[in-house]
């Protein structure tokens, strides 16, 4: 029988000191095997109540040993099973980062791509409204050029008209008429400033564009033009 130094000491009541000691002295019998001394004790050295109680002990031994494994077995399954679960975790946990950062990608493509067509449409009105404006320009100087060769062509009409009018019902500028008579230059002052006197008061004084008319097929003006 092989008892370890624990056993060695409990059974024959001797400290582990002197035991050391006594295999130092080799006064006793003893092998290794993984690092642990084992005594060997002959059994008929033993009284056979402490052989039972030593192959009990054994037995327990064995016993608690066996449980120790179990449990240990079971606490390094159950570790297994949370590291296996963490490491799941972990993967899904990496999994949503990802997916994550593709959704944002997502995101900021078709903004940016909202964007781009934003400035598209944008160039396009542009564009637009510069060919617009460039078209009510080309209108805008049309009718200005026309208007004027419109109002110059009426002005024209009105020139010639007021002059045809004037010739047919005889009236005569002041002072073109005043050239037709052989008179001195200070007699014709003399007569026009007697004309401005009375304009406004007389009714055969006719102005027009600030000069003086007169129309001898309605009234007569020899006071006026008398010298």
């Amino acid at each position: 029988m092989r008892l370890t130094l624990e056993e060695y000491s409990k059974h024959f009541k001797m400290s582990k000191e002197m035991i050391q000691s006594k295999l130092r002295a080799k006064k006793l019998n003893y092998i290794i095997e993984n690092s642990v001394t084992y005594i060997i004790v002959p059994r008929s050295s033993l009284e056979k109540e402490k052989r039972q109680e030593i192959h009990e002990e054994k037995k327990e031994v064995r016993i608690a040993s066996k449980q120790d494994i179990a449990v240990q077995k079971q606490k390094t399954t159950v570790a297994m099973i949370l590291g296996l679960y963490q490491k799941e975790n972990q993967q899904l946990k990496e999994k949503i980062i990802q997916l994550e950062s593709k959704i944002d990608k997502l995101i900021d493509d078709k903004e940016q791509m909202l964007r781009d067509e934003m400035k598209k449409i944008e160039q396009v009105y542009s564009d637009k409204d510069s060919q617009l404006k460039n078209i009510l320009e080309l209108i805008n100087t049309q009718l200005t050029s026309q208007k004027e060769e419109t109002i110059h062509e009426i002005e024209q009409v009105s020139i010639e008209s007021e002059i045809l009018d004037k010739s047919e019902s005889q009236i005569v500028e002041l002072k073109s008429y005043l050239k037709t008579l052989d008179i001195e230059s200070y007699q014709k002052k003399v007569i026009k400033k007697r004309f401005l006197a009375v304009y406004g008061k007389d009714i055969r004084v006719i102005k027009q564009n600030g000069k003086l008319f007169l129309d001898f097929s309605k009234y007569d003006y020899s006071d006026l033009l008398e010298y």
